[in-house]
């Protein structure tokens, strides 16, 4: 354990951040599940509509700094490439 005072403060909210950065991430890997189901399930409607919210999630982690914005961007491809693909 720190000894420092700062020290302890930058543990404090370091474990906040993280947890933070955690549940962001919860987020958008549910999001992604549900795009993922609907596009199993063939169900075209269901998927565009998952894919709108994943999208949103998506984008609001990278702009946290949570994901790097290319990585969010190709989340974000290749879920509306898999949707693309129902028939």
């Amino acid at each position: 354990m720190a000894n420092i005072k700062s020290a302890k403060k930058r543990i404090l909210t370091s474990e906040k951040k993280a947890a933070a950065n955690k549940a962001e991430r919860s987020k958008v890997k549910t999001s992604i599940k549900k795009v993922r189901k609907a596009v199993e399930a063939g169900d075209k409607a269901a998927a565009t509509e998952a894919l709108r919210n994943a999208e949103r999630t998506i984008d609001m982690a990278a702009s946290k700094g949570v994901y790097h914005k290319n990585n969010a961007s190709r989340k974000v491809s290749r879920l509306a490439q898999a949707v693309n693909k129902i028939d």
